[in-house]
């Protein structure tokens, strides 16, 4: 089983995560692709973050696709980092290949996550291209710190077999919607 993992605040989901998820789901040959709604991001305020429950709601009407799973499930093991998330799902689930999924936006940053050396060497990464992140996110501390393990784009269906570390850029049409932006129109 082929399984990637789209980890986010989903607050609020919209049509980006959506569309992330089938260029994801293609492109990797990928049979499944669980969204994690996550309790708190520690890099992102969460005073007025929408309850959990509420959030996976909205997620599964936006995840049309059979094949996309919605979990609360880091909420349900307590686990506040991903490096947490997938060291339980790595002894959970033998046999599985996971593959991490993130926009571009997130690689910017991904050097202030808590252990992201361990994830970049433990599980295969995919970065999908956002507006405004495509040439910044690939000069990124992370990305230059790891540039030998980049797997060429037309090898991306075999990233979730791939020896980490190991991370691919996918290009091509993006979704501008950001749920920074709707989060500040709720407000407004």
């Amino acid at each position: 089983m082929r399984i990637g993992l789209f980890g986010g605040s989903f607050d609020p989901p919209h049509e980006g995560h959506f569309h992330v998820s089938r260029v994801a789901l293609r492109r990797l040959a990928l049979d499944r692709l669980w969204w994690l709604a996550t309790p708190g991001n520690p890099l992102k305020q969460t005073a007025g973050l929408q309850p959990l429950k509420q959030r996976i709601a909205a997620a599964q009407k936006i995840a049309r696709d059979p094949r996309i799973v919605v979990t609360g499930i880091e909420a349900e093991i307590g686990a506040r980092y991903t490096a947490d998330t997938l060291r339980y799902l790595r002894r959970h689930c033998p046999g599985v290949r996971f593959v991490w999924i993130m926009g571009a936006d997130n690689l910017l940053q991904f050097d202030r996550w808590r252990d992201w050396q361990e994830i970049v060497r433990t599980t295969p990464i995919a970065v999908v291209d956002r507006p405004g992140a495509t040439f910044r996110a690939i000069s990124a501390k992370a990305a230059q710190r790891f540039a030998g393990a980049r797997r060429r784009e037309e090898d991306a269906a075999r990233l979730a077999d791939a020896r980490p570390p190991a991370f691919v850029f996918l290009h091509g049409p993006r979704v501008a919607q950001s749920s920074t932006a709707l989060r500040s129109a709720r407000r407004g």
